[in-house]
């Protein structure tokens, strides 16, 4: 009897899943374990396997459409075998799936996505070739440009847009081929002449991953009673102790590394900063489990560091650039980003000298991270240069309060003044 394939929750939030690509087609014989497709959910695209043998024989949810879970997207049977009924049967109990197309005033090459959120709509001048043509992008209904695993692999590796990459395969879907043939097209400054009169405009339908932070955030902010510690650190001896750990180690270990091992030694010390809000009880956490907010195309995800208490710095260092790498490329895994009992955003690598963070729940406490900034300061009675970092903990008034997050500062802030401490 024909099987219908349904979306599963890949993910302890997931709602909703895009397909973002079939691997298999219609005909095709499927075992228990194949990978059918690939499913972008709120916090990464996952492979979604089958857990039943049998022939394709209809695939109901097409690249692109957003299904809720337990929607329907295909349906597994006996070769031949008429699946209509077993589907028509699904169906009438079935949550609708839902498919929104990109809408464009005027379309225009898409671009790489950087590495900073962008608004929703913006108004831009745009240029009008008035000589050669530019290729045509293919673009799927939802804005995604068609293109394999491989492919966007290789264009980020050899820093190509893919967009601007035309594709040779199945529905103009870029493949490996194209990607290593490709060479950007050369046109005259000349080709191209501003017209200001124009306005234009794209709207993009919103990813999986944003609208888990729009749904949690939001959540977390009106609900959590936030209020803010902000402290300065001097971290003149952090400074010449990384100097010394990379020269000593031959690999690259960041200020983020050393800041993370602090905050969980200093986690040990305060457990109530450790702790998860739970409605109707408040768990203090034993173990010390750091989420690290990290930025990708999407927006905002946080793979976490499990024991950063017990690790030294080399590890958590290695650590993070491993989950790090697999944040960007949209493969970690449920237990790669959940768990946190305390989460470290850290902007300083971007210049901002001071914010405040949003508790990422259950969490009750978040420390937001600054650059490291070279100011006088006052040493021995004289004016010195010193390398300051200012750091804002948010925490949540219904499990923290001031005495309770201020002591827990002032302990962080000894680590990294006397950081012998937390690498002997």
């Amino acid at each position: 009897m024909a099987e219908v394939v349904r979306m599963r929750r890949m993910s302890d939030t997931m709602e909703e899943g895009v397909i973002v690509e079939w691997l298999v087609k219609v005909g095709d014989e499927i075992k228990i374990g194949d990978v059918l497709a690939e499913v972008e959910t709120d916090k990464a695209t996952m492979d979604f396997d089958s857990l039943a043998n049998g022939t394709l024989l209809h695939i109901e949810a097409e690249v692109g459409t957003t299904v809720p879970v337990d929607g329907i997207l295909a349906v597994l049977g006996k070769k031949g075998e008429d699946f209509k009924v077993a589907l028509s049967e699904a169906k009438a109990s079935t949550p609708t799936s839902s498919s929104v197309p990109v809408q464009e005033a005027t379309l225009a090459p898409v671009a790489e996505p950087d590495s900073t959120p962008e608004p929703a709509t913006t108004a831009t001048p745009t240029a009008q070739p008035v000589a050669a043509p530019i290729e045509q992008v293919q673009v799927s209904t939802d804005g995604r440009v068609k293109a394999s695993p491989l492919a966007k692999k290789l264009a980020n590796e050899s820093g190509i847009n893919i967009a601007q990459v035309p594709g040779s395969g199945e529905g103009g879907r870029v493949v490996r081929r194209d990607v290593e043939n490709y060479s950007p097209s050369k046109l005259p400054a000349a080709a191209f002449a501003p017209n200001i009169s124009s306005e234009s405009f794209v709207e993009t339908p919103v990813s999986q991953m944003r609208k888990a932070i729009t749904r949690r955030l939001s959540e977390s902010k009106f609900s959590a009673p936030h209020f803010y510690l902000t402290r300065e650190i001097n971290m003149d001896r952090v400074v010449e102790a990384r100097s010394a750990i990379n020269d000593y180690l031959g690999s690259k270990v960041s200020f983020n590394d050393i800041i993370i091992k602090a905050a969980a030694a200093a986690l040990k010390l305060h457990p109530g900063v450790n702790s998860a809000w739970m409605g109707d009880r408040i768990r203090t956490n034993h173990h010390v489990h750091i989420g690290v907010a990290t930025a990708i195309d999407d927006g905002l995800i946080v793979p976490v560091i499990k024991h950063a208490d017990a690790k030294p710095i080399s590890a958590i260092s290695a650590e993070v650039k491993e989950l790090g790498a697999k944040a960007r490329d949209k493969k970690l895994q449920p237990e790669e980003y959940s768990g946190n009992t305390f989460t470290i955003s850290n902007l300083g690598m971007f210049g901002i000298d001071e914010f405040t963070a949003i508790i990422n729940t259950p969490d009750v406490c978040i420390l937001a991270v600054g650059a490291i900034v070279q100011k006088p300061v006052v040493k021995n009675g004289e004016i010195a240069i010193g390398n300051m970092m200012k750091v804002t903990l948010s925490c949540d008034h219904r499990v923290v309060d001031g005495a309770m997050g201020a002591k827990f500062l002032q302990t962080f802030a000894q680590f990294l003044e006397e950081p012998i401490r937390i690498i002997a």
